[in-house]
Parts: C-alpha cells; sequence; structure tokens
C-alpha cells in the first residue's frame, strides 16, 4: 500500500480499512490541560517543548473557521477579579469563575438562556441562520494547510451538539428542568441549532470535500446519560437523522459523538442514526473500550486510555498500553487517553507512553 496522507490515515482506521499504520498522537487524549505543559517543559529540560516535533505526532482534521454558534459573539467581560480567580463573560454569554492557575475545570454562574423569551430574543439577534458572515475562511489557506499537514476536513466540535449546545445556552439543571417544563422550547433549540449547522455544511461542502462531521455533547456522568434513552430518541434523533441525511448526500465518512461519562446507553441509540465513531471513553467512569469493541465491531473508538495512569507509574502505564495494543489488533481504533492530559501527568511517564505507543502504531498491521 502506498503511504497514506494523515487525513487518509485516520479516516480509513475508523472504518476498519486497510492502513499503511495506525495513527499515532492524534486527538484531545495527546493534548495538556492546564498547566501540565509548564511542567514538562521544567522536567523534560526543553523551555521550548513542542509535543508534535519532539513526540512525532501525526495530523487529523483540519477545521474550517465557522461561526457554528452565537455570532456575533458577546463582548468578553471580567466582573470581578482577585489573585486566585477571575469572574468573567466569555464569547457565549456565559458568566464563570475560573482559577488564574487553570488547575481546574471553571465554576459556572450565569447563562443567556432562562426562558422562552430569552431563547427567542438570542434566536433573533445571534443565532440566525441567514446572518452574513459566518464562514470566515480563507480558502486558498484552507487549501494550503491541506496540502502542508494532509490532514482530513472536520465539521462541528467543540462547543456544538445538539444537547451540549443547549447545555452551553441554558446550563445543565435548567436544560433538564426544561425537558419537562419547556419541551416546545427545547425541541425548538434543537431543530434550530441543527438547521443552523447544516446550512454551514452545505456551503461547505460546495467549496471542499468533507470527511468528517463531529458532534459534542458531554451529556453524560459516571451514572449513564443526563436524559432518559426514550428522550434521547424523542428530542435528539429527528436531529442526529438530519444530519446523518446531510453526510450521506455529501458524501462524508464519518460521523462522531463526543461525550464525557458512561457513554453505555448513547452508543447504541446514536449508531441506529449514523454515528461511527465514538469518544473519549473515561475509564473512571466504568468505560471498557475492549467491551465495546466486543458489543459494537463496527464501531470507531478514539481514546480510552486511563489519563490517571500517567501520574502513577509504569508499570500503571504498561496496562493501559497493553489495552491500546490489543484494540489496534482488533481494528477500527486510534489510541490516545481518555480526555485531555490532566495537569498531574508526570513528563517522564507521558514521553514513556507516547514513545511505546508510537511504536505499536508503526508496526501492528491492521
Amino acid at each position: 500500500m502506498y503511504q497514506l496522507t494523515c487525513g487518509e490515515r485516520i479516516v480509513r482506521c475508523f472504518l476498519g480499512e486497510p492502513v499503511d499504520r495506525v495513527p499515532f498522537g492524534t486527538g484531545i487524549g495527546w493534548v495538556p490541560w492546564g498547566d501540565a505543559m509548564d511542567h514538562w517543559r521544567r522536567d523534560s529540560g526543553d523551555p521550548e517543548l513542542d509535543l508534535r516535533k519532539r513526540l512525532g505526532y501525526d495530523y487529523d482534521f483540519i477545521h474550517p473557521q465557522l461561526a457554528y454558534g452565537i455570532f456575533p459573539a458577546f463582548e468578553r467581560q471580567v466582573l470581578e477579579e482577585n489573585d486566585e480567580f477571575i469572574i468573567w463573560r466569555n464569547e457565549l454569554g456565559i458568566t464563570k469563575r475560573d482559577r488564574r492557575d487553570g488547575a481546574s475545570m471553571p465554576e459556572f454562574l450565569d447563562y443567556p438562556v432562562k426562558t422562552p423569551d430569552d431563547w427567542e430574543r438570542l434566536k433573533a439577534e445571534r443565532l440566525r441562520i441567514d446572518q452574513p458572515g459566518r464562514i470566515l475562511q480563507d480558502w486558498d489557506a484552507f487549501r494550503n494547510l491541506a496540502q502542508e499537514t494532509g490532514g482530513a476536513v472536520q465539521l462541528g466540535g467543540f462547543p456544538y451538539g445538539v444537547f451540549g449546545t443547549p447545555r452551553d445556552l441554558m446550563g445543565d439543571e435548567e436544560l433538564l428542568v426544561s425537558f419537562y417544563t419547556e419541551p416546545e422550547m427545547v425541541r425548538d433549540m434543537m431543530e434550530h441549532l441543527t438547521s443552523l449547522w447544516i446550512s454551514l455544511y452545505e456551503q461547505v461542502a460546495e467549496i471542499v470535500p468533507v470527511d468528517h462531521i463531529h458532534i459534542w455533547e458531554d451529556m453524560s456522568g459516571r451514572q449513564g446519560s443526563l436524559i432518559s434513552p426514550a428522550m434521547v430518541r424523542e428530542f435528539m434523533m429527528p436531529c442526529y437523522d438530519r444530519i446523518y441525511d446531510f453526510a450521506r448526500s455529501a458524501g462524508v465518512r464519518l460521523l462522531s459523538v463526543d461525550t464525557d461519562g458512561k457513554c453505555d446507553e448513547l452508543v447504541p441509540i446514536m449508531m441506529e442514526h449514523g454515528v461511527n465513531m465514538f469518544m473519549p471513553f473515561e475509564v473512571q467512569a466504568g468505560n471498557d473500550i475492549l467491551e465495546y469493541r466486543r458489543q459494537y465491531p463496527e464501531l470507531g473508538i478514539w481514546g480510552g486510555l486511563d489519563k490517571r495512569a500517567l501520574a502513577d507509574s509504569k508499570a500503571a502505564v504498561d496496562e493501559e498500553i497493553d489495552r491500546a495494543e490489543a484494540m489496534m489488533k482488533l481494528g477500527r481504533y486510534v489510541p490516545g487517553f481518555d480526555h485531555l492530559v490532566p495537569p498531574d501527568a508526570k513528563w517522564e511517564l507521558f514521553e514513556y507512553a507516547a514513545e511505546r505507543i508510537k511504536a505499536l502504531c508503526y508496526s501492528v498491521t491492521v
């Protein structure tokens, strides 16, 4: 087989088609979070540490610049700050409190939608489908990027999902209550956002071939889905059907979902509606990628290695590498840790894991 581009390789790998080797260093499971890079620069002795150059990461997907959500954006505004915390409103209209050192998740304080009137106003002012200027991409520059990296073209991503975006507009609790108190508003949010995204997908597909549509949901916890399977089917799957219909008509081969937490209830439902790849399969939430592979041999799986091992020991890392090797031999798998790599990950263990997994990616035949 001729040497594939990075984009061809990762798409074919997830689809179970022959590849020259398994992709390496792709996805959020190889990306440091918080001040991890500061620690790694110190511990590696390389103040200019570049993980792609140092470890040999592949490219995976390249993303056209599109305004998928609130547009025009809210003005960023600092509301309160001290030596430890900063309270601010971001471009999505979300008010949150962040640690200045970035060492933990933010605390979310307020959201732009609380009532149906809020939603109607936001939809009219900042979520218009016909709003000009949503395609921000210089296409000549994008084609040059595609040629330079060999990356596949992806549409969608964080924070855009049928559940995920309403969650970002309302907050978890308000959205979950609104399924019961304002179901028509929730349904309209999901349908309107889907129409907005498909209108952008259609415009891009007329300019460049699209390989991958990604839907960010983050709709699970340790106990499983935040809403019942029946509600997933009733509220969300009509939107998934519309996205899948577009994907089929445009020749898009990958349709993926990102949800943290335990996703065992969601995977079979979403596969019925066109999804063929999932991520990141958090181990601490009870996910076992080998069990998912046994149940769903046609599912593309990305991630699923326990990131906590990187703060533990070589023995713990070796267990995750054994899991990765077994998954690679079974196919439709691209190795990575089960989310962004946390600040307590040790550089020597991360580098050790990367070198061993890279060697496997170059040697395992699938």
